[in-house]
């Protein structure tokens, strides 16, 4: 496989731009592209869910996204350190009643030498929203506390 820059170990500044990457992969709801950023064997601890390797990820995310409407992310750098990094995110989506959702939480990511990430551990809460109440919006900036 090519290196997946940027590689680690992160430096602040590499790790604000892998943080914007998974942010930009995952707004496109495109479950091929995002589990291109992870590798073979990947596992991932996803709410109560454990999913391994890239196959299983492309499965989960299109069963995601098709409950998920609207899905629209925002992520934030949390903390770094080596080939680890921790985000704090908030997502928006409606589910097929209508009802939209704003979910935070928590993940932390394990890369490998050559940037793609072999781990992921997400904690995650849903909030039931009003449509008039959404406030996700991806690109760059502080996401709000609550």
């Amino acid at each position: 496989m090519d290196p997946r820059p940027p590689l680690p170990p992160f430096t602040e500044e590499t790790a604000l731009q892998k943080v914007q990457a998974a942010e930009d992969a995952w707004n496109t709801r495109d479950p091929e592209r995002v589990a291109g950023a992870y590798t073979e064997d990947t596992e991932w601890r996803n709410r109560g869910e454990h999913v391994v390797g890239r196959a299983a990820v492309v499965e989960f995310l299109t069963g995601k996204w098709e409950r998920e409407l609207d899905y629209r992310l925002r992520k934030n750098l949390w903390s770094f350190s080596g080939n680890r990094i921790a985000v704090r995110f908030q997502y928006e989506s409606r589910d097929a009643s209508g009802q939209w959702w704003r979910s935070y939480g928590n993940e932390q990511w394990e890369f490998d030498d050559l940037g793609y990430m072999r781990r992921r551990e997400a904690s995650i809460d849903d909030v039931p929203i009003d449509e008039s109440e959404r406030r996700v919006t991806p690109g760059e900036g502080e996401l709000p506390v609550f």
